[in-house]
């Protein structure tokens, strides 16, 4: 990002390289790069702020798996803005120019690669989530419900943070005047599975099936209504699926960018030696932090449930969450059988004691 010298004379002795050779790639960018992270962190901060408060508002008030799922995604981009953008991009880059000790900037690593990691792999299980709604609801009602759903979230936390611990000897791609080691390549290619080959593989698999799915249910609508009879509208289903084809959608155009240079770094050039190839990191890396900053706006465009609650957010509207957990109608017990129930019993309680309109009444004689 900044032009900082990172070569050392020694370094260029054990290297053997000629006088033209030293000179390291610049960054053609200069500080935009600065401005870019500084406007996407002054807003990005706060409109995921705002997010994580209108999910908790509504995994509250409905106890569904989807809103705890979408909440830790949010959180994910949070720390991802924090330890990506704030600490790695502009404390040690902009303003430090990584003139701090070495141990604390691997630490920094390991804490910017475990955040990355649950950011992304966040997605994954609202994916499998949306598959089994989708695909198969009578399961769906058994097996999803929040007490699980915070679990899950709670392994894969874990387990990025576990992932993050192997980058503490991640190579720095600006500063390294030497071709990738095969420690490097190790990393890289695990990197690039981590972040971006798997999940994508998952994703595609996953939402190829929902689209199937949707469509075979859409073609048997068709066939209903030539028939004559009634079916269930599946409009609900696509609000669903859209929102869920456009997180997954907009993280892997954002990220493809960014995993071909790391690649190409590794294989053909590295960043130190061509300032094209520095350029192409630069820019790819301002396209994949963007990924943290967007699915608020996607929440908005797709889901009114989520517009509403943000509205009575910002209008401080609404009573607080604690006087609607303490509603008994509101309780969910957490035992799997009991919850998937809960939903239809609740349905049939209110249709028994529900007075019946003037139109179906009939008149006493």
């Amino acid at each position: 990002m900044i032009d900082w010298p990172n070569v050392t004379a020694s370094g260029n002795q054990e290297l053997g390289l000629k006088p033209e050779e030293l000179q390291k790639s610049k960054c053609v960018l200069g500080f935009i790069p600065v401005i870019y992270y500084s406007m996407l962190l002054s807003i990005g901060v706060p409109v995921n702020i705002l997010t994580a408060v209108a999910l908790c508002r509504l995994a509250s008030r409905t106890k569904k798996a989807l809103y705890y799922y979408l909440l830790a995604v949010t959180a994910s981009d949070i720390l991802s803005q924090l330890f990506i953008i704030f600490v790695g991009f502009l404390l040690e880059t902009a303003v430090f120019h990584r003139d701090v000790p070495a141990l604390l900037l691997h630490s920094v690593s390991v804490a910017e690669f475990a955040a990355n990691h649950a950011s992304i792999w966040s997605t994954v299980p609202l994916t499998v989530d949306r598959y089994v709604a989708l695909c198969h609801p009578l399961l769906h009602r058994q097996i999803s419900y929040p007490a699980r759903a915070r679990k899950i979230i709670g392994v894969v936390l874990a387990t990025s943070i576990a992932s993050g611990v192997p980058f503490f000897w991640w190579s720095d791609m600006w500063r390294n005047s030497h071709p990738p080691t095969a420690l490097d390549a190790v990393l890289i290619w695990t990197h690039v599975t981590i972040i971006y080959f798997l999940p994508c593989s998952i994703f595609l698999v996953l939402n190829s099936l929902i689209i199937h799915t949707l469509r075979v249910r859409q073609r048997e609508q068709r066939c209903q209504e030539e028939q004559g009879t009634k079916s269930v509208p599946l409009q609900r289903l696509g609000k669903t699926t859209a929102m869920l084809l456009a997180i997954t959608s907009v993280f892997s155009i954002l990220w493809a960018p960014r995993t071909i240079v790391v690649i190409y770094h590794l294989y053909v050039s590295t960043v130190h030696r061509d300032w094209r190839i520095h350029l192409a990191y630069d820019l790819s890396n301002m396209l994949a932090m963007l990924n943290t900053a967007v699915n608020f706006f996607l929440y908005c465009f797709v889901s009114k449930p989520f517009r509403s609650a943000v509205r009575d957010v910002i209008l401080l509207r609404g009573s607080p969450l604690y006087s609607r957990r303490a509603l008994p109608q509101q309780q969910v017990p957490t035992n799997a059988s009991i919850s998937s129930l809960y939903s239809g019993n609740s349905k049939r309680f209110q249709r028994d004691f529900t007075p019946l309109s003037p139109h179906g009444a009939r008149k006493p004689s």
